[in-house]
């Protein structure tokens, strides 16, 4: 089992690059992918680090649109949007046939952004922008669908999360506020099997649960050294927790008891991204801030977390990763976008995913 790996394309995204994420809705939309930066303004000639002014220094992002042909290999920037830091993105399904995918960003003014995506224009399109409440910064966020909604979770450097509905309508409301953490609540996610259950990890090294029904905390987890950054309720298989943390351990947990860990592995580095393959569920791409971008197979059968492959074209801190959406049965091939944050540098690669076992 294994992963190889070749560049096709390294861009300087001009602004530090911390988020990408490629639209896996449907197959019509497959190609376009988006890059979100980061960027702390300059400071004035006289500013010190420790002036009040630089403290509150505005932080500026922009938010790429990208198409990828992978018969070509052909990488097209389409569109750049000026706009506040971005901190994540997710896309979400478009509402109808009629309507374009979405795509939400969380910023550094505590805003939920929402664009959408008209593929006759090959442009995105803002929607809606709805600022939290007392947060500076928006850090994190997930979503589900639910009947004629989109309901989304956000995490901010408060450490509290927000749940969110977002209509047809284009409406963007806040349904429940509650504080979760001491610190910053780095990330936060929805249970894919138990659409109530939300679950939200913070720089106190927590890892909690939340039973949106009965606004009551259903479990606390203290396994993690460090700040807990990212985490995957897995598509594929039911009651399975992956996460990541500042302590560089990648971790599997059962939900049904999270006294103990099913499989662990040192990835070095600190982790702030999970993202399984969209046709290989158990093979999991893993954003290692201080090292690199890994490649990891999960066994269910032998609780085994496996490294397959690292990806070391980046010099900086590793923070944005996804996988195209499909992939070349035949030959296992595949493609992924990373993006790193102070080479300012995002890279298109196909990856070779050679005799990887599946459950």
């Amino acid at each position: 089992m294994f992963a190889m790996f070749k560049t096709l394309h390294s861009v300087d995204t001009e602004y530090s690059a911390d988020s990408v994420e490629w639209c896996a809705q449907d197959d019509q939309h497959a190609e376009y992918f988006a890059c979100g930066t980061y960027q702390l303004v300059q400071l004035e000639e006289g500013e010190g680090e420790d002036d009040e002014t630089t403290k509150k220094r505005p932080r500026k992002g922009r938010v790429y649109l990208y198409h990828f042909e992978t018969g070509s290999g052909e990488l097209e920037r389409l569109q750049c949007i000026e706009t506040a830091a971005i901190l994540d993105m997710k896309w979400l399904p478009a509402w109808s046939s009629d309507s374009g995918p979405l795509l939400a960003t969380a910023n550094a003014l505590g805003e939920v952004e929402i664009y959408e995506l008209l593929a006759d224009e090959k442009q995105l399109q803002k929607r809606t922008c709805l600022a939290l409440a007392e947060a500076p910064l928006a850090l994190a966020l997930d979503w589900q669908r639910d009947g004629d909604a989109v309901q989304l979770v956000v995490s901010d450097s408060k450490g509290n999360i927000s749940h969110l509905r977002y209509t047809e309508q284009g409406e963007l409301s806040v349904v429940d506020t509650w504080n979760a953490h001491e610190f910053e609540a780095w990330t936060c996610a929805f249970d894919r099997w138990t659409p109530q259950l939300v679950y939200s990890g913070g720089d106190d090294c927590l890892l909690l649960a939340r039973d949106l029904r009965t606004e009551q905390r259903v479990w606390t987890n203290r396994a993690h050294q460090a700040g807990v950054t990212c985490l995957l309720s897995h598509p594929q298989h039911e009651h399975h927790l992956l996460t990541g943390s500042y302590d560089e351990q990648l971790r599997l947990f059962d939900t049904r008891a999270m006294k103990r860990t099913l499989a662990e592995v040192n990835l070095g580095g600190g982790i702030w991204r999970l993202k399984p393959h969209p046709k290989r569920l158990d093979v999991i791409l893993a954003a290692c801030m201080y090292t690199n971008f890994s490649v990891v197979q999960l066994d269910l059968k032998d609780s085994a977390l496996t490294l397959l492959g690292t990806y070391e074209e980046h010099s900086s801190i590793c923070y944005g990763a996804d996988w195209h959406p499909n992939l070349s049965e035949d030959d296992g091939l595949t493609h992924m976008a990373t993006c790193s944050f102070y080479d300012h540098k995002m890279c298109v690669s196909s990856v070779h995913l050679g005799c990887v076992k599946s459950d």
